[in-house]
């Protein structure tokens, strides 16, 4: 028998993953077309498409700029100082665009893969794995040095890390299509060797271990995001690491006996800080478990949980209105959208109520900070058997 993508048959009964395979794609398949169908029209745009004058790194050097950072007024040539919570808009965001819309386009052919079987769409997203990591002219390396710098104090900085999360979708999107006759069996290789040498970055570079240990969302989305490159180039050390890192690093140190993120709640914008890192915890679990590591049922000795996690928070994605804490400095009204932790939350924990919320949200959002914190956007190629 065939081991599911993320999690087991033994987690999650195969009826079950068929069934929601079939109901998550009955919501989805007519966006899962038009924006795959969209995506066939795109060319590829890297990071060597834009370049910005303050960036210490080469063309081909992934580069972005602290969100809540602004000029002085007091000192408007001189270091910038932070405003929490307010993005300036100033900010060079042309890179993180151009990743975010890759892994929108990978995201929309391998889910219209999944549901179709048609070579085509493998067909486009070759020429845009290719541009990024195959083509010695257009592709990015595979450091993130220069992210989230800020203007007179950093060149790079590890928080920057977090700008690569939107990788995974085209990771786990490229594990969908490989499967497919059509793929470049050089290009996959290229592509596989590529996202070591990320990953050892990752593991390695001071930056990857200071977001390591960072103790909020960012500690979160440094498992998840190494999980998902760990799983796609079969490195089972860096799994148990990811594994052991959550129930004894993340989970205990980031969920209050409530299943609430206190660290998030602290924040300015408490709420989408809350739905974001809830996210990225439920794809650690969905990412790490298999047959010896059952992340999704596993639980603290004082009872936290990734599903008391999900049961916190869903009755103020149901109704946010009964938002008990302050609300949201900016994009407030943006949030909540369909949400990973509601559909996959209601498969393995067999909770109609999420999965009817999830139906109900907005699939297509457009909002910048909202798809920037939405990594997982296509369900579909998640669920797999």
């Amino acid at each position: 028998m065939r081991l599911l993508t993320g999690v087991l048959f033994v987690i999650i009964p195969l009826f079950a993953i068929a069934q929601s395979q079939r109901e998550v794609a009955a919501v989805l398949k007519e966006h899962i077309l038009a924006e795959a169908n969209q995506a066939l029209k795109e060319m590829p745009v890297t990071v060597t498409s834009a370049h910005s004058e303050r960036s210490a790194g080469g063309k081909h050097d992934f580069y972005s700029e602290g969100d809540y950072w602004w000029p002085d007024p007091e000192n408007p040539q001189g270091p910038y100082i932070q405003r929490d919570g307010m993005t300036n808009p100033e900010n060079f965001t042309a890179h993180r665009k151009a990743m975010v819309r890759f892994s929108r386009i990978i995201g929309a052919l391998a889910s219209a893969y999944k549901i179709t079987g048609d070579d085509k769409y493998v067909k486009h997203a070759i020429r845009h794995l290719q541009a990024w990591f195959a083509d010695t002219t257009t592709l990015m390396n595979p450091s993130l040095r220069y992210a989230q710098a800020i203007k007179g104090r950093y060149t790079g900085r590890g928080i920057g890390i977090i700008d690569t999360i939107h990788l995974m979708e085209v990771a786990q999107g490229i594990l969908v299509m490989e499967k497919s006759r059509s793929m470049n069996r050089t290009l996959l290789s290229q592509t596989r060797q590529w996202f070591r040498l990320y990953l050892q970055w990752l593991t390695t570079h001071q930056y990857g271990k200071d977001e390591m240990n960072a103790e909020n969302n960012h500690g979160t989305c440094w498992v998840m995001q190494v999980a998902a490159f760990a799983r796609f180039t079969a490195n089972d050390t860096i799994l148990n690491f990811c594994r052991d890192r959550y129930k004894n690093i993340l989970l205990p140190n980031q969920m209050a006996i409530d299943g609430s993120f206190p660290r998030e709640l602290k924040r300015t914008k408490p709420y989408g800080y809350s739905l974001f890192n809830l996210d990225a915890m439920v794809m650690v679990c969905h990412i790490l478990s298999d047959a010896s590591h059952n992340l999704w049922h596993y639980k603290t000795a004082d009872g936290k949980s990734i599903q008391k996690g999900i049961e916190f928070l869903y009755p103020y994605v149901n109704d946010k209105s009964k938002w008990p804490y302050p609300k949201d400095l900016m994009y407030w009204d943006n949030w909540p959208v369909a949400h990973p932790f509601l559909v996959f939350g209601a498969t393995v924990f067999k909770q109609r109520d999420w999965f009817n919320t999830w139906k109900q949200l907005d699939h297509d959002p457009s909002v910048e900070e909202v798809l920037r914190n939405l990594p997982v956007r296509n369900p579909i190629i998640w669920l797999e058997n």
